[in-house]
């Protein structure tokens, strides 16, 4: 049973402190002696000298700060202790999507998890109740669409488009990162409070108005050259590119003939508002990964949503066995 669910930003670039600081400013409980089950998908951060370095050094810090019995998830090879990390890291780097696609499968046999967070979208086709994506590692996924690196918040709005329409001209944008997703999904009224942890790209507010003159430096403009509807439907464009992403890596997939015309799409993420527009786009029926879950879950279950992967590894590690003490 879910009983909580709580995340907290984290500049993992900075280094391994910046986990403890992140660590040491949750709840009490977290920091509880308990059985713990950990996936992870910062092992590729710059910080690391590679991706192995990544999961190894992630591995070790998990077993030095928690307290308790810490179960490293490996995906394809289930749990595993931290000392087995670096010689499975190709299994347990960025697995975090493997987790709540092998949890949805328990309920729902057949359907496209579709689960959008702050950065990258995950698209993943579960066949049999079992996950069955064709690529594994970031690199296989990225060329079979089954990771797109679009999200909700951190994109650069550059990463979407070359050009842009604005007051009735076709215009190109600056070759620039300032303005990111997450500016457009306040102004749309889209971004929840909750899922908006990230840092703006000029470190400034995230009231509409500080959103819309980060979008007007994109056309070269400042706010005032434009009016609240002008900003919304530059806001639009970029949201319908972003959906563009989105629906051609969908509809590939959904071609698939093991995919049945009835799978449903499993939305998920902080980005869930978008992932049931794709669906609805797509023909298919939305269903929220809250309701697959929601007799599992005691606390806020759109929170869990957001918090996928992590309400996933655990609800998969109270089933699975434990693995040895001396592993």
């Amino acid at each position: 049973m879910v009983r909580d669910v709580v995340q907290a930003a984290c500049p993992l670039w900075r280094g391994l402190p910046a986990l403890d600081t992140a660590l040491a400013g949750l709840p009490d409980w977290t920091r509880q002696p308990a059985e713990h089950a950990v996936t992870m998908t910062g092992e590729l951060t710059d910080c690391f000298a590679d991706r192995t370095d990544g999961v190894a050094q992630l591995s070790a810090w998990a077993a030095r700060a928690l307290p308790g019995r810490v179960r490293i998830y490996a995906g394809r090879d289930g749990f595993r202790a931290p000392g087995e990390a670096a010689g499975l890291a190709a299994s347990i780097a960025s697995a975090n999507w493997h987790a709540t696609a092998a949890l949805v499968g328990r309920s729902v046999p057949d359907a496209l998890l579709v689960d959008i967070g702050s950065t990258t979208a995950d698209l993943i086709p579960i066949v049999g109740g079992r996950p069955a994506a064709t690529g594994y590692s970031d690199a296989e996924r990225l060329e079979t669409g089954e990771l797109v690196y679009t999200g909700a918040v951190r994109t650069p709005l550059l990463a979407l488009t070359d050009h842009a329409p604005f007051l009735g001209r076709r215009t190109r944008l600056m070759a620039e990162t300032f303005a990111h997703a997450g500016d457009v999904y306040r102004i749309t009224g889209d971004l929840a409070a909750q899922a908006d942890q990230q840092p703006t790209g000029d470190l400034k507010g995230k009231s509409r108005a500080e959103s819309e003159a980060r979008l007007a430096r994109m056309v070269g403009r400042d706010r005032g050259e434009g009016s609240a509807r002008d900003w919304l439907l530059l806001a639009r464009h970029f949201a319908e590119a972003q959906m563009r992403l989105l629906h051609d890596a969908a509809a590939t997939l959904l071609s698939r003939p093991d995919l049945p015309e009835a799978a449903p799409v499993v939305v998920c993420g902080a980005g869930a508002f978008l992932a049931e527009r794709l669906a609805h786009r797509l023909g298919r029926q939305p269903l929220a990964f809250t309701g697959v879950i929601a007799e599992q879950v005691a606390g806020d279950p759109a929170w869990a949503s957001t918090c996928g992967p992590a309400v996933a590894v655990g609800l998969l590690a109270a089933t699975d066995p434990a693995i040895p003490e001396d592993a």
